[in-house]
């Protein structure tokens, strides 16, 4: 059991500081009309897993076991974040981290005994919807630039004008790439399922339900 948690640790420090660094840079394409820049970073490809990895610790090991990963992994991805990417982006990371990943691992609890798609979709889902909104408010919009100016660092709020979407009204920046990031995370969300049903019966016995 403790190399299983060793290797969930691992796991969630290796998406969580990659996803940190990778949200700094937008999608660098165009889909036909559409600026895939306006719409979408490279951290909306990684992150999502961070959802696998708790889903399977809370699956085998439970929900606090799966809590425990998901404040170390915190803890040691935030150290590494404070480095390779702005105060600004790690506290935006750390807090929508941690809101997200604990109301995943409860929803996921509530719904253990369930059909076997619906607790990892559910708890995915909802927690990438409220990890989406906390960190692109924090990190990017105008309103909270103050938090660049305590860290002396140059404002990276994203508030300019740009397509909802690539394609509809325009909207403050940050706005469509937290919808395009959504919308990346809600398609990994359901192929995600592939794995983590594999991954059911090659781990170990679930343990059942607890609080």
């Amino acid at each position: 059991m403790f190399a299983r948690f060793a290797l969930a640790v691992a796991a969630m420090v290796v998406v969580v500081t990659a996803s940190n660094i990778l949200v700094q840079f937008p999608v660098g394409a165009d889909l036909g009309p559409i600026r895939l820049g306006d719409i979408l970073t490279w951290g909306a490809f990684t992150y999502p897993f961070a959802f696998l990895v708790s889903d399977l610790t809370n699956r085998y090991d439970g929900p606090q076991r799966a809590r425990l990963v998901v404040l170390v992994g915190f803890a040691v991805a935030l150290g590494l974040s404070v480095y390779l990417s702005t105060p600004r982006i790690a506290i935006a990371s750390a807090t929508a981290f941690l809101v997200g990943q604990l109301l995943d691992i409860a929803v996921f609890s509530r719904l253990r005994n369930r059909m076997w798609l619906l607790p990892p979709l559910a708890a995915s889902l909802i927690g990438s919807l409220l990890d989406t909104a906390i960190f692109f408010s924090i990190a990017f919009a105008p309103l909270l630039g103050f938090v660049d100016a305590w860290f002396g660092a140059p404002d990276g709020s994203l508030g300019f004008a740009a397509p909802w979407l690539g394609v509809g009204t325009e909207v403050p920046l940050w706005l469509s790439l937290a919808s395009g990031d959504f919308a990346v995370k809600f398609l990994a969300a359901l192929l995600l399922l592939a794995p983590y049903r594999l991954l059911m019966g090659a781990i170990a016995r679930p343990v059942p339900a607890a609080a």
